[in-house]
């Protein structure tokens, strides 16, 4: 069978002003997926270099395949169940800076360039001190992309035209600032100009992001399959649901310079992204961390079969509606329409979303995800959010360790799980309730003092512990 390559498939060619660093699913399931709509719809004529950020990587098996690949999204759009998938052929060459470096700082040439993209893993944006600047190539990504741009400031003499604006998709908080701040700190360690940290500062752009799209990587089991149905064979398909979002916190020229909003694409340009950052884990977060001691103890598995329970979805879109969204500030349609959003993902019949697998740290989950709506939503409300404080009472019995007389395999630090083996050694469950809402190791404060609280959780925790889940939440939602 023939491979996937461009004298296989028609595609097209584009100018090279994008160099990505990172070649793995995730970027080329968003970031990649995006700059191919924007190439079709906008004629955004953005091709794209990707860079490999570490020694071992698929960039041989990328330009194997002239940089095309076949990307699978599947999920719920528009209400109904969608698998649909094409060639994305942006990517115009790959390169490894580790076995070919001249052709790496080769970019930094280019008059084109103008955009930088990254996905390098959360511990990517680092410091590395044995970075030097004539190392070839820097072992961190900042120290490779810090060479990039004094040789960028070198051959356009500073030029203020010549700066790039650098969009990171690393899973930490103010990424673009971060790795700024490295950026420069390299510069100073290098002894490097005062002007090229001025062109740093003033020409060029780091911005904060927020990116959310699921992507379940190459469809391994299903590739058989898959290759039938092509009729081609792709070593690098890719899967993702049909959700997306990217938060980029940058100012108003970023925006005018990519064209996401005339593509329909779910893209916000802000200058304040801690509310998205904020609207992500209280709603899509918190809403997992909420289902999974409730929907797991009522005898769900999956995210998905929660949501197609009559009574495990009604619990949790309650939550959502009534507990969650009114402690944010955002517009409440768009509050309303992320919270839709997730839900859909929830019922992705292609996702196996385990509940158990998200269990993982629940305590720690709580206080982060869901704990700050419940605070808020008594600071606004002056009343408590019942759904919510259910879900606490049954997160206190989820790490009672069983499920109707199985053992549930708990997994949290080990002081955690030493404080709840103990705890419930008494079995008696106001006085489990009593120690664990007052526990500011968990907590960061006692919620024994929330007016009210103390006795809503223990009243669910008895009726759980006493009837059982089912009858517990049934009984519940009917209230």
């Amino acid at each position: 069978m023939k491979s996937l390559n461009r004298n296989t498939v028609t595609t097209n060619t584009y100018t090279e002003r994008i160099l990505q660093f990172g070649e793995g699913n995730f970027l080329r399931a968003f970031a990649n997926w995006m700059i191919q709509e924007m190439n079709k719809k906008a004629n955004f004529d953005a091709g794209v270099v990707v860079v490999q950020p570490i020694d071992q990587g698929l960039i041989k098996m990328l330009n194997d395949q002239d940089g095309l690949y076949t990307l699978y999204l599947n999920g719920i759009k528009n209400g109904e169940v969608i698998s649909e998938h094409e060639v994305i052929d942006c990517i115009q060459r790959g390169i490894n800076p580790y076995t070919n470096f001249d052709k790496y700082i080769e970019n930094a040439e280019n008059p084109d360039l103008r955009f930088v993209i990254s996905n390098t893993t959360e511990a990517g944006i680092s410091y590395n001190a044995e970075d030097k600047l004539t190392d070839k190539p820097q072992k961190s990504f900042p120290g490779k992309l810090t060479a990039l741009l004094y040789k960028r400031f070198l051959t356009f003499g500073g030029a203020s035209d010549k700066g790039l604006i650098v969009i990171p998709c690393e899973l930490i908080d103010r990424n673009g600032d971060n790795l700024k701040r490295i950026v420069l700190q390299y510069a100073e360690e290098w002894k490097l100009e005062d002007e090229f940290a001025e062109w740093i500062e003033e020409d060029n752009i780091f911005c904060n992001t927020l990116v959310d799209r699921i992507v379940p990587g190459y469809p391994k089991d299903k590739m058989e399959a898959i290759t039938e149905e092509l009729g081609y064979k792709d070593n690098l398909v890719v899967e993702g649901e049909q959700f997306h979002l990217w938060v980029i916190e940058a100012p108003a020229t970023v925006k005018e310079e990519f064209p996401s909003e005339t593509c329909g694409l779910n893209v916000i340009f802000t200058d304040n992204m801690e509310p998205y950052r904020t609207r992500k884990v209280r709603i899509l977060n918190g809403a997992h961390t909420t289902l999974v001691p409730v929907g797991y103890l009522y005898g769900i598995d999956r995210v998905r079969e929660s949501l197609e329970d009559e009574v495990v979805g009604k619990f949790l879109k309650d939550a959502l509606f009534n507990n969650i969204c009114p402690t944010l500030d955002l517009p409440e349609e768009e509050l309303s329409q992320f919270s839709a959003d997730v839900l859909d993902r929830f019922r992705n019949p292609y996702l196996q979303h385990e509940l158990m697998s998200i269990s993982l740290n629940s305590i720690s989950k709580y206080k982060t995800r869901v704990l700050p709506s419940v605070l808020e939503f008594v600071k606004r409300k002056n009343e408590l959010p019942k759904n919510l404080l259910f879900s606490l009472a049954s997160l206190i019995a989820f790490y009672k360790g069983d499920r109707n007389g199985t053992a549930i395999a708990l997994k949290d630090d080990q002081d955690i799980l030493d404080f709840f083996a103990t705890t419930w050694n008494s079995n008696n469950f106001v006085e489990v309730a009593e120690a664990v809402l007052s526990n500011t190791k968990f907590w960061g404060t006692d919620l024994t003092e929330i007016d009210g609280l103390q006795e809503e959780v223990t009243m669910h925790l008895e009726t759980i512990l006493n009837e059982g889940m089912k009858t517990a939440l049934e009984a519940f939602i009917k209230e």
